[in-house]
């Protein structure tokens, strides 16, 4: 018995010692077989005279998800790839600092209260024009120089230890939108490792609305520079072209087995070269009814790691991180974020809609409740 205790003890020091020599593998079944679920918080910084908390969402089977309070933004999604080793699968900053650096390019951010642009920053509505913020050139974007990604958002532990809800009120006037808009932004991470967002909203006066999240994910995790070798399906077949500011013409085109066709999984990088300045498109979805439905797959072969992306939207904006230029400071471990580094899909409608009466309507009147629901599920492949 004793010299079986003997070899027993043996055995596991073995095991620590390969776990201390770097034995990912051995770390990672660790890890996951001593995950606790629930949600933990640790101090982020402070804005605006308020504490920001990151808040940390782990699921019995160890995936992680973590929010913050200032721009209710995604800082880190953490999931096992066809190893079982897990990693970090969406760019972000190490510190507040870096969210509050100019040039952030709304990493993980809740976006509002128009996702997407608006056509040389106005609009009009019930016989008034509305002047907002020209941002992006002569255009408006994600809301103006301070979006709801640039906010603070008051965040309350839900029971069941799964889900976050996030809180802001828009006043009247805020970025040049009319009417006071109360939402609500509730995060969820299932059993299934599943992120699920659901967004809802109400105005005491009639405006648009089209709220996403900005989150940018390359599944490598790290091991990737880019995401030209990620593998993408859309189920789309039909897009909004658009003009050299990147606002819709109006038409709706059918994608055709051009480089907009994404209907057959392919490699990102592959058509990319046709398309100038890269991808940054709205495609209209392929839907069967106003439910939740399947838009997207991704996948990224050298790790197995598959993303699928479900909505209640018309449009999903497919964007390749095509202004990433590696300047970015207090990054993930000091990283360079380069060209094509990450990719957006953004789940809205469709952008200029407030400007294109043929485009399904982002219109939000009083009486009326905002709904929009996005689910990025996480699996692997062999």
């Amino acid at each position: 018995m004793k010299k079986n205790n003997f070899f027993l003890f043996a055995a596991l020091a073995l095991q620590l010692a390969a776990c201390n020599n770097g034995d990912t593998v051995k770390e990672k079944e660790t890890a996951i077989l001593t995950a606790k679920a629930g949600i933990t918080e640790k101090p982020f910084g402070t804005f605006e005279g308020k504490p920001v908390i990151e808040y940390a969402i782990t699921n019995a089977s160890g995936m992680q998800v973590c929010i913050i309070n200032y721009g209710g933004a995604i800082s880190r999604i953490t999931t096992p790839d066809n190893k079982g080793e897990m990693g970090d699968v969406v760019l972000g900053f190490d510190n507040l600092d870096g969210f509050l650096q100019k040039g952030n390019p709304y990493f993980g951010g809740l976006i509002g209260r128009y996702g997407n642009r608006i056509a040389k920053a106005t609009f009009s509505l019930d016989g008034k024009q509305y002047t907002l913020a020209a941002n992006n050139g002569v255009n408006a974007l994600h809301g103006g120089n301070k979006g709801y990604d640039k906010v603070y958002w008051n965040i309350e532990k839900q029971a069941g230890d799964s889900s976050l809800k996030l809180t802001y009120t828009s006043p009247d006037g805020e970025e040049g939108y009319p009417g006071t808009l109360k939402m609500e932004v509730i995060y969820t991470l299932t059993s299934a490792n599943e992120l699920k967002i659901e967004y809802t909203a109400n105005t005491d006066k009639a405006t648009p609305v089209n709220l996403t999240s900005h989150a940018y994910f390359n599944l490598s995790a790290g091991a990737d520079s880019t995401i030209l070798g990620h593998e993408l399906m859309m189920k789309a077949a039909q897009y909004t072209p658009v003009d050299s500011t990147l606002i819709p013409t109006g038409k709706i085109d059918a994608v055709a087995g051009g480089p907009m066709d994404f209907n057959t999984p392919k490699l990102i990088g592959r058509d990319i070269a046709n398309v100038p300045g890269g991808y940054d498109h709205n495609w209209v979805l392929s839907r069967s009814g106003s439910g939740l439905e399947l838009a997207a797959r991704l996948v990224h072969p050298g790790s197995g790691r598959v993303m699928e992306v479900y909505t209640t939207e018309p449009g999903l904006q497919f964007y390749s991180g095509n202004f990433l230029d590696g300047t970015l400071t207090n990054t993930k471990g000091g990283k360079k974020y380069v060209w094509h580094g990450a990719l957006c899909l953004e789940t809205q409608h469709f952008p200029d809609s407030p400007n294109q009466p043929s485009f399904p309507s982002t219109l939000l009147k009083p009486g009326e409740t905002y709904h929009h629901t996005c689910v990025y599920k996480f699996s692997t492949q062999q």
